[in-house]
């Protein structure tokens, strides 16, 4: 017998192997993301102190990475690429975010800190390390709505899964491309009256704070810094709801990975693109194999706002790292979806059946994310 349901709820949908019953509605609470019900002059406020914090903790960073350089230099943390690499990917993984971790290796770079191919190798394991907190919202949302619910977390398992393989081959592409000069050409940074001018109006702080604390605590200060401006970002940004989800078109690969490119680039953050996807599929508007094409165009757009922080760092070997990752992964990922994106589909929904047919299984897979960066540090 079919349910009953309020006819004032949202319109109803069916969600295949999930739940108690075959229908539920969609509460909008936990598919939009945004501004919305914020008036104008609270955004614009709230775009400026983002916008502040953001250029004051890039250079709180960077007069931090220049007091760590003597701690640094040859420290197992990052004497190699390996360790560089594997201190991004926890890194993203503690925090559960990646933009702020992109965003240290380009100042610790810019501070001497580190080398580019350092700097790359952190940048690259800052993204695959981003996606741990779709995986953790995925738990949290399916403990809070069903407790045998797999759908929510099979976004995390996908978010993953794509982006690995999506950014070790791309990285490999852009660490050539790096390492060989083929970028050397590029001398694109910030005009030296923009960067004069963020100096004055929020450059005062580092200098303030340098004769009260110790130089390398501001660093540390820095990235919370840091993450108050994504916050600021996050309530500036568009409402995206699920309703504008809602159609057959969104089956096709092409159009899944331009809207990833797109929600990425408007919300400037990969963890948010991603969780979106979190109570979407829970909820039967999209199906969880049809988000893998989604998943790898919010990893290319998501680079987005660490560009914009070379650009302002006014170092071009900052701006070629992040233009290396940028083009490695993209021209990999466009070339996996045309010539084997069916097989990688059947990959990943293997891949994900298999982590999540059992707690152990699980568990193994989480132990991985965070044992392997931990051995990548230590090699």
């Amino acid at each position: 017998m079919e349910p009953r349901r309020d006819p004032s709820l949202p319109p109803l949908s069916r969600v295949t192997g999930a739940g108690p019953g075959p229908y539920h509605h969609v509460p909008m609470a936990d598919v939009a993301v945004g501004a919305a019900g914020r008036p104008w002059w609270e955004r614009v406020l709230l775009a400026v102190l983002g916008l502040g914090a953001f250029v004051t903790a890039l250079g709180m960073m960077k007069a931090g990475a220049v007091a760590l350089i003597p701690t640094l230099e040859g420290s197992v943390f990052t004497d190699n690429a390996w360790s560089a690499l594997g201190v991004g990917w926890l890194g993203a993984c503690m925090v559960l975010s990646g933009s702020p971790v992109a965003a240290s290796s380009l100042t610790l770079l810019d501070g001497g800190a580190i080398d580019a191919s350092q700097s790359f190798a952190m940048l690259t394991g800052s993204r695959l390390g981003a996606s741990f907190v779709v995986l953790v919202v995925g738990v949290v949302y399916a403990l809070r709505r069903d407790a045998g619910r797999r759908a929510p977390l099979s976004i995390g398992v996908y978010a993953l899964s794509i982006t690995a393989v999506a950014y070790l081959p791309g990285a490999a592409v852009g660490w050539w491309l790096l390492t060989a000069g083929h970028l050397d050409a590029i001398d694109f940074t910030a005009a030296p009256g923009l960067v004069s001018v963020t100096d004055e109006l929020f450059g005062w702080l580092p200098d303030l704070l340098g004769d009260l604390v110790p130089g390398w605590a501001l660093f540390p200060i820095g990235v919370a810094i840091l993450l108050g401006a994504f916050a600021c970002f996050d309530r500036v940004l568009p409402t995206v709801g699920s309703e504008r989800f809602a159609s057959s078109r969104l089956t096709n690969p092409w159009v899944m990975f331009g809207l990833g490119c797109l929600v990425a680039f408007l919300t400037l953050s990969v963890s948010v693109a991603l969780t979106l996807l979190v109570p979407l599929v829970a909820n039967g508007y999209l199906k969880r194999e049809d988000t893998i094409p989604y998943i790898a165009g919010a990893n290319i757009t998501t680079l987005a706002d660490t560009l914009v922080a070379a650009v302002i760092l006014g170092n071009p070997d900052a701006v070629r790292v992040v233009l290396a990752e940028v083009i490695g992964v993209a021209s990999v990922t466009v070339l996996l979806l045309a010539v084997a994106y069916p097989l990688i589909r059947k990959g990943s929904i293997a891949w994900a059946r298999f982590t999540l047919s059992s707690r152990r299984h699980l568990a193994g897979f989480v132990a991985a994310l965070l044992v392997a960066p931990i051995l990548l540090i230590a090699y």
